[in-house]
């Protein structure tokens, strides 16, 4: 397989981190971004200047247009773009949410999303090629209670890629992914430590995603996807 240019955002821990090592391992050039810039240095020192990560806050569009002139001109378009950052809110009803834990799922999971593609689509869009995979949630096709603003957030990935992937000129895609559910720290978060400890590891979960991601193409686009193999409910 030919080596592609995999772009990554909240690439510094859970299902972005592991994505890396196992694009990496497979012989792909990876660009990456997180929040953190302790994290983002060792990252970059772990995989070397082949690959470039740098701090960014996606729901800062300035911040995410200056990255862009960073890679594209260096890197070219993405071959696959997979938008991964996203945050939650603590659980509880919607009325005792904190307005500002509610506004930062919006700005991360859908502003943040919707800025890495204004920054990156027109480039893909030039050369005609590229997958765009924003990553949604179970909570993005169906609801439970105390993660209003998680749902909402994903509900809205699911339409706007839906709309997006009608848009894309031929050779191109736009899918929504459900990545199933993950021993993460979000899902520890809302699930409590050992009841997250039953699902796959973000480890365990890339042996199954990363094949599959790359097997993306234009015969995808447009449809809600489902990581193979990873447990949904």
């Amino acid at each position: 397989m030919a080596s592609r240019v995999i772009l990554i955002t909240g690439c510094s821990k859970g299902l972005g981190l592991s994505m890396v090592r196992s694009f990496v391992s497979l012989g792909h050039t990876v660009v990456g971004c997180a929040r953190k810039t302790t994290a983002i240095s060792s990252i970059q020192k772990e995989f070397g200047s082949r690959h470039f990560f740098t701090t960014v806050d996606v729901a800062d569009a300035s911040a995410v247009e200056t990255w862009a002139g960073q890679v594209i001109p260096k890197h070219g378009a993405p071959d696959l773009l997979l938008n991964n950052a996203a945050v939650i809110h603590p659980n509880g009803p919607f009325w005792q949410v904190p307005a500002e834990r509610f506004n930062q799922v919006i700005d991360v999971n859908v502003k943040g999303l919707a800025n890495v593609l204004r920054a990156f689509l027109p480039a893909m869009v030039k050369a005609k090629k590229g997958v765009i995979v924003n990553f949604s949630s179970g909570w993005g096709r169906s609801t439970s209670p105390e993660v209003s603003g998680y749902c909402a957030s994903k509900y809205a990935v699911e339409g706007l890629t839906a709309s997006l992937a009608q848009e894309l000129p031929a050779g191109m895609a736009a899918v929504a992914l459900n990545p199933g559910i993950i021993n993460t720290e979000m899902l520890q978060d809302c699930f409590g430590k050992e009841s997250a400890s039953l699902y796959p590891s973000a480890q365990q979960w890339a042996v199954s995603a990363v094949p599959f991601l790359l097997k993306l193409g234009p015969k995808d686009n447009g449809k809600p996807l489902t990581v193979p193999g990873i447990p949904t409910d």
